[in-house]
């Protein structure tokens, strides 16, 4: 049921680009900044009894979010994407800096032998996961700082998870072909 509860938050906060599109009309920025901490606190409190890595993330998002509500500026909002791109890379990029890299830890979650090679590949994919955030990090600062909210708008809450799921895809068709352990 946690787990369930966590994906239904985690998709709804992926809308958070929509929200802020579409409920401009309706909501000062304050309240929609205040949705988005109710859903941060729900997945935070889902996955509370677990040590798990996106506790930073949420606990970042929550206290910015606290900011949002205080400047009640829909300028604000806009950098909601800047952030998790931000902690995203420092998440994946301290892992490389403390071994095991986040990579290895979620392989080892199916494959506790992991070969050597195999955790060279996790730490070149926590690398190339490590550029993808430096890069959509970028892009999410470009349109929030000179492009419409149209555009911010569709890059932050499409593009950029269109981008991942090919980057998600990618990866895996690499490892099917290259790892052993995965047939």
């Amino acid at each position: 049921m946690r787990l369930l509860v966590s994906a239904i938050m985690g998709l709804l906060t992926f809308l958070y680009p929509l929200a802020v599109f579409f409920g401009r009309e309706y909501l000062e920025p304050w309240k929609i900044a205040a949705l988005l901490i109710v859903l941060l606190l729900v997945r935070l409190a889902a996955s509370y009894s677990v040590k798990h890595w996106s506790t930073p993330l949420l606990v970042g998002g929550i206290g910015y979010c606290l900011f949002a509500m205080w400047s009640n500026q829909l300028g604000t909002l806009l950098f909601y994407p800047i952030l998790v791109n931000g902690l995203m890379l420092l998440i994946f990029g301290w892992s490389l800096f403390s071994p095991p890299s986040l990579i290895e830890r979620l392989a080892r979650l199916q494959h506790p032998d992991l070969p050597p090679e195999g955790v060279i590949y996790t730490r070149h994919v926590t690398q190339i996961w490590c550029g993808f955030f430096i890069i959509n990090g970028t892009l999410a600062w470009i349109t929030a700082f000179w492009c419409s909210l149209e555009v911010w708008s569709l890059y932050n809450g499409l593009i950029a998870y269109v981008l991942m799921g090919i980057l998600f895809a990618a990866e895996y068709l690499v490892r099917i072909r290259t790892q052993k352990h995965v047939r």
